[in-house]
């Protein structure tokens, strides 16, 4: 049996206005990615791979089209119902790691299971930093910590309540190509361990390459899913 999408994506068109007249970012993209994949957004700077992401999410809203998220339509929730979806079924993994400067590594990392109002926040954020390969910097804030240690911080607090799927937008864009190769690997161990649909927006081709499919945009048209 073959496993059940998480994301349907319907006719999706986003258009915004500008002086010069509407300027459409993102024309009539449809696609499915199933439970478990790992799917890379590829394409050109401008193409329309973040604003895409962004939808898919629900942090924008489309001119036209429907995303589906786990059976739930994503545009027919109002704001408080896109962002209770999001905090149960989504990780994000942003460029510029998004870590709360006053709070250390392992209250970063907390921080989404105190929302959800867990009561082994602790412990959880600890084993997560322990298995990214933190165990010995939980205390640091961000400052004392290097690009690559922000990085698996983010990722481990993407990960740390087990999300269905995770967004990453360009997680390796800031790294050294050593660092970003450990990023890549701690990526796919926890796709492969926890099953996590993975769906990246990159410029690298070894992280592109590594996933199981590939959506390529340019100019808002998706011309390849394969």
């Amino acid at each position: 049996m073959s496993e059940p999408s998480i994301i349907t994506v319907r006719q999706l068109t986003k258009t915004v206005a500008l002086e010069a007249g509407p300027l459409t970012i993102l024309h009539d993209i449809s696609f499915e990615i199933k439970s478990g994949e790992s799917v890379s957004i590829v394409g050109a700077s401008g193409s329309g791979k973040s604003t895409l992401l962004g939808l898919l999410a629900g942090l924008d809203e489309p001119s036209s089209g429907s995303v589906m998220v786990q059976d739930e339509s994503l545009f027919e929730l109002d704001e408080d119902g896109r962002a209770a979806l999001r905090g149960r079924c989504m990780g994000f993994v942003f460029q510029s790691f998004q870590l709360l400067p006053m709070l250390t590594a392992l209250e970063n990392v907390m921080l989404p299971l105190e929302l959800a109002g867990s009561a082994d926040a602790c412990s959880r954020a600890q084993r997560i930093l322990d298995r990214v390969g933190l165990g010995s910097r939980m205390q640091h804030y961000p400052k004392q910590l290097s690009g690559g240690e922000q990085q698996r911080v983010a990722i481990a607090r993407a990960f740390v309540a087990e999300p269905a799927l995770l967004l990453a937008d360009e997680p390796t864009g800031n790294l050294d190509s050593a660092t970003g190769a450990n990023v890549i690997e701690l990526l796919f161990d926890l796709n492969r361990e926890r099953g996590t649909t993975l769906l990246l927006v990159t410029h690298d081709t070894a992280l592109a390459s590594r996933c199981g499919r590939s959506l390529r945009l340019d100019a808002g048209h998706l011309v390849a899913d394969a």
